[in-house]
């Protein structure tokens, strides 16, 4: 049986598996206290997620990952279901920002989130290495925003 749950104490027990989706523990220090974990167990954990506060009405979510064996059955999408429930009644816009990756902007569009806006050289001014994925090299961060 699937379940979810917040965490409000010790978020970094899901260190692990925050860093596939954002590979430096600094930047992920930067919105974990300040932001609420929840993590979706089916047996054992599948996926984790952290959203934090922006303004008055908006939220965003900065990090979900699924374990990599469980990734592409259903996992993430559950949790942005249910995290999208969840804030519905506190906030009217939720937004997420990913890499220029065909895969994960799909991943989020089915998830009903929208292209917003992109942040130049988000990725190449604020970690202290290249990022990839696979062998995409991210450089500016693509916003994308769903209606609560």
């Amino acid at each position: 049986m699937m379940r979810i749950e917040k965490f409000i104490e010790n978020k970094k027990q899901f260190l692990d598996l925050l860093l596939l989706a954002d590979e430096q523990e600094d930047m992920i220090d930067k919105y974990l206290s300040g932001g609420d974990l929840f993590a979706l167990f089916e047996g054992d954990l599948k996926s984790v997620c952290v959203v934090v506060p922006i303004s008055r009405d908006t939220c965003e979510l900065k990090n979900i990952a699924t374990c990599e064996k469980y990734q592409g059955k259903g996992y993430g999408r559950a949790l942005i279901n249910f995290i999208s429930d969840y804030y519905k009644s506190d906030y009217k816009t939720m937004l997420v920002g990913t890499g220029e990756t065909p895969g994960i902007l799909s991943f989020y569009e089915g998830c009903g989130f929208k292209k917003s806006h992109r942040v130049k050289n988000f990725f190449t001014d604020n970690y202290d290495h290249p990022m990839f994925d696979g062998d995409i090299q991210l450089v500016d961060m693509i916003y994308l925003k769903k209606d609560l």
